[in-house]
């Protein structure tokens, strides 16, 4: 929880000066007990109706000012959480964006949604209650305890042992909660990964007929959340119950040896009445602590969770090495190849074995690299680690000589326009799909859209530019949707097109006019493209088989013919 409240240095004025106000409307609160007293004592007991108009305007003023008090206490302590919460999320979320797909993979996107959401909730909610009532309360409690001792040292003995008692209550199930906590944020991660899994495969669940099974795994889980909170909820419930018993048994002792002390003589009607209300007070403090106390437990159980995916101190020095040490503009070739795998192999994190290994090849500016293999041969794996999604585990991987780890994000995001093996299309038009990261005209627009063969459709009467795509583009078909997801790759580029067997969809007219159109139309451009059809890459300068993971064969389509078995066995498989 320390680890995030550097997120308030922004707002030290309204840290400040919130619990300020909170404190002088406590002020207030505890000297009307006093007030109370003077008006049995003298104005009642005297009958003097002046004396009591009087008092009771000045409890009218103290209520008003602590009103006052009050509500500009919860404007600065609102600001101050609100202002926390939106620049936490806004680090959470960059940070979230510049996580490299290992880390993407280990946490799960269920995790991370749920961080930058229901947590960072949790801990706003319990930053803007710790500056309202963490001084208040206790103040509260202290200087009621205080003032009784001012009225009866022996009656204010009874406060002073029942407060403790009750704090000592508080933290056992606050110690009891927290664990539980943590549980019920952990149990709410598994429910909505389910839910983001079943809603994305909607289709597949429904062609398989699982519906009943998937409802029966989700009710599993709900059930197991539902039993958890329930658990938490009735340890959590005994603070309130607790609290009122102890202090009421506090009330009575009061009350029973302060009418012996006004038998006495020793303390008038209006000392007792001030003492249960110090007693009153101390009471309605410490049930508002122990709310407090629920909220801020869950909120250090969420500032455990933020923390464990995203640690503040270290995301400032990954700002500062990456501007510091990466190159944004990178040197002439001279002569080197454009893009260079020197003995490049990579294992996924958890996997037993390496996906690709002892990659070796270079490719020259504006040439046509394909690349083929069967499924699972780690096609995919390769590009990840061209475009830098990935850090090879052995070799290295040069862009112009240059190291590719040595190069800054937004520059290899400059140089490679990709084409992913999944379609990814956004809500919103065409135009601001193909301009997601790129500036370009119109005319720009056009070029990309005829280059794709998605001209074809965008320019039909009733669609055009400005037609709304849906999340995931599912108003169009899947050869709509890689034709466009193309387009937006080619908007822009400039220097290495990648298409990961984006034709995948496509029939094989339109797949051979786009191959057309590409070569044609981007001259310059160094393009790679991976594919499982041999008639997509038989023209390419050269062409890459992997077998397993392992590059079994490097050369032009009729080299490969004859000297690399796999690749003879895919070409005639395809064409025989």
């Amino acid at each position: 929880m320390w680890k995030l409240l550097r997120y308030l240095k922004n707002y030290k004025k309204e840290s400040i000066i919130g619990p300020l106000f909170k404190l002088t409307e406590a002020i207030f609160e505890l000297i009307v007990p006093l007030v109370m007293s003077d008006i049995i004592d003298v104005g009642i007991v005297n009958g003097d109706k002046t004396y009591i108009l009087g008092k009771g305007a000045l409890l009218l003023l103290f209520g008003l000012v602590g009103l006052g008090c009050s509500l500009t206490a919860q404007f600065f302590a609102a600001k101050a959480a609100m202002g926390f919460g939106a620049e936490l999320r806004h680090d959470m979320f960059d940070y979230y964006m510049g996580m490299t797909y290992s880390e993407h993979d280990s946490i799960g996107a269920a995790t991370l949604i749920n961080r930058l959401n229901v947590d960072v909730n949790q801990v706003q909610s319990g930053v803007n209650l710790a500056l309202r009532l963490f001084l208040r309360s206790p103040f509260i409690v202290v200087g009621a305890v205080i003032m009784s001792f001012t009225i009866d040292v022996r009656l204010a003995l009874i406060t002073l042992v029942a407060t403790p008692v009750i704090a000592v209550v508080v933290y056992i199930i606050m110690m009891k909660t927290i664990p539980r906590f943590k549980q019920i944020q952990a149990k709410l991660d598994d429910i909505l990964a389910a839910s983001r899994g079943n809603l994305a495969g909607v289709r597949v669940v429904r062609a398989f007929a699982r519906q009943e099974k998937e409802k029966e795994t989700f009710n599993k889980t709900t059930d197991e959340l539902y039993d958890l909170s329930i658990h938490t909820g009735h340890i959590s419930a005994l603070l309130n119950p607790i609290s009122y018993v102890l202090l009421n048994i506090a009330v009575i002792l009061v009350l029973w040896y302060g009418a012996k002390g006004v038998d006495t003589g020793r303390l008038t009607r209006g000392e007792v009445i001030a003492l249960v209300n110090y007693l009153s007070q101390i009471l309605l403090a410490l049930i508002a602590m122990v709310n407090l106390i629920n909220s801020f437990t869950k909120a250090i159980a969420s500032a455990g969770r933020i923390t464990d995916v995203f640690d503040p101190e270290e995301f400032e020095k990954k700002k500062a090495l990456a501007g510091a040490e990466k190159l944004t503009v990178l040197p002439e070739a001279g002569g080197r190849p454009h893009i260079r795998f020197e003995n490049v192999s990579f294992t996924y994190p958890g996997a037993e074995a390496p996906s690709v290994s002892n990659i070796d090849f270079a490719v020259e500016k504006g040439r046509v690299l394909g690349i083929i293999g069967g499924t699972g041969a780690g096609k995919t794996t390769l590009i990840n680690l061209l475009t830098g999604f990935y850090e090879a585990t052995e070799g290295h991987i040069y862009i112009d000589g240059t190291d590719i780890n040595d190069i800054d994000d937004s520059e290899k995001r400059r140089r490679f326009s990709y084409t992913p093996q999944k379609k990814n299309l956004f809500k919103g038009t065409i135009r601001e799909n193909l301009l997601f990261g790129r500036e370009a005209t119109d005319d720009e627009l056009q070029r990309a859209l005829e280059i794709s063969q998605a001209a074809e459709f965008v320019n039909k009467p009733g669609v055009g530019l400005d037609y709304a795509v849906e999340k995931g583009g599912t108003n169009l078909s899947g050869g709509q949707q890689q034709r466009l997801t193309i387009a937006r790759a080619l908007v822009g580029c400039r220097d290495v097109l990648i298409l990961d067997d984006s034709a995948s969809a496509l029939d094989f007219a339109t797949d051979a006019a786009l191959r057309k159109a590409i070569a044609t139309q981007t001259a310059g451009i160094t393009l790679i493209i991976v594919s499982q059809r041999v008639g997509s890459l038989m023209n390419a300068d050269s062409i890459l088989v992997l077998d397993d993971g392992r590059q079994v064969g490097l050369g032009k389509h009729d080299e490969l013919l004859r000297s690399c078995e796999i690749y003879k066995e895919i070409y005639e498989s395809q064409t025989k």
